[in-house]
């Protein structure tokens, strides 16, 4: 099956997800609760061992991303602007290859390798294995390596590996170094193992908030007036290019709120649950609650929650109302979505 507009230049030009992916069959059964975060309680395999392969995989991948920075690039074009790189593919397979030998009984979901194991299973994996692709490729930071797992819909544990410059630079891997986000449900968020919290910013003037400004045309109206809204009331606009990494600055206080629409589940499983677990908040862009299937999100602290939804709200009912699709997306075939509420 394919997710329709997806990173292209134009929406309205399909873009083939990985084998497997379906939409209107489970689209229904995502319920939404208004504007309240999800409650999750324990899952059936513990947090903790979830968290633990999370990590051990990601780390899996960022070797294999390290040692790639010594090497020329191998870049192939998938559809549009949008590329891959051998490291994408390699990294995929350390990560899915760790994930599989603990939890062979799992689903995955890789960006590059679409869906393996059982999907009849209650857990999705979503691996994003080279997050900021071309920034990779133009050693540009940053990028970073994305492992969450959910439990029907809701994330439940996750670590995201991000790469930056170091103070001194260099040449090849020696210009790099990592930081590495973790978080479980009900346990905290952290930055290599130091509690990490939200901001406490109050205004959008004192805000600085991140997106990408990607053309989607049918939309294109709704982003640039955002863009603009933003750009005038906020402190400033950011883009790194990778939305695990986003979701991280706000974890760790750096940016205060973000928001970006056709966002796929192995971009936001990971740093969804590392937000949440830091105090954060996020939901579609017309306030319903998200799942990492949606395609519209805010995400924020919460004493800029109400501020940035009376901006998106409004752009996003918009969108709506011309057409355009939000509906839930690369959901695995077969795969059961249910609410965080009956997560028992």
């Amino acid at each position: 099956m394919i997710c329709h507009g997806v990173f292209g230049k134009s929406s309205l030009s399909p873009r083939y997800c990985p084998d497997g992916h379906t939409l209107p069959a489970v689209a229904a059964a995502i319920t939404r609760r208004g504007r309240d975060r999800l409650v999750v309680h324990a899952s059936k395999v513990p947090v903790d061992q979830l968290l633990g392969i999370a990590k051990k995989s990601a780390l899996l991948g960022a070797e294999v991303v390290m040692s790639a920075l010594d090497k020329p690039r191998s870049i192939s074009r998938k559809e549009g602007t949008d590329i891959v790189t051998e490291t994408d593919k390699a990294s995929e397979a350390a990560v899915v290859g760790a994930l599989r030998e603990a939890f062979p009984d799992h689903a995955v979901l890789g960006e590059e390798g679409g869906v393996l194991g059982d999907v009849k299973s209650d857990y999705l994996w979503c691996v994003d294995p080279l997050d900021g692709t071309v920034n990779f490729a133009h050693g540009y930071p940053s990028f970073c390596v994305s492992v969450g797992v959910v439990r029907h819909a809701t994330p439940v544990a996750g670590c995201v590996v991000e790469f930056l410059p170091t103070p001194g630079g260099g040449v090849g891997s020696a210009g790099w170094t990592t930081r590495t986000f973790t978080a479980a449900r009900n346990v905290g968020a952290f930055l290599d193992g130091k509690q990490i919290f939200v901001s406490r910013v109050k205004e959008l003037r004192d805000a600085l908030v991140a997106t990408e400004l990607v053309y989607y045309e049918e939309m294109w109206p709704q982003l640039s007036a955002l863009h603009k809204q933003f750009t005038a009331k906020c402190r400033g606009v950011r883009m790194s290019g990778a939305a695990a990494a986003n979701l991280c600055h706000l974890a760790m206080g750096c940016i205060d709120s973000y928001w970006q629409y056709n966002l796929k589940p192995w971009d936001v499983a990971a740093g969804l649950i590392i937000l949440e677990e830091a105090g954060g908040r996020a939901t579609t862009g017309d306030g319903l609650a998200y799942s990492v299937f949606d395609r519209s999100l805010i995400a924020t602290n919460d004493a800029l929650y109400e501020k940035v939804l009376a901006l998106t709200e409004p752009q996003t009912s918009a969108m709506l109302a011309e057409g355009v699709s939000l509906s839930p997306w690369c959901v695995p075939k077969g795969y059961r979505v249910r609410s965080g509420a009956q997560l028992d």
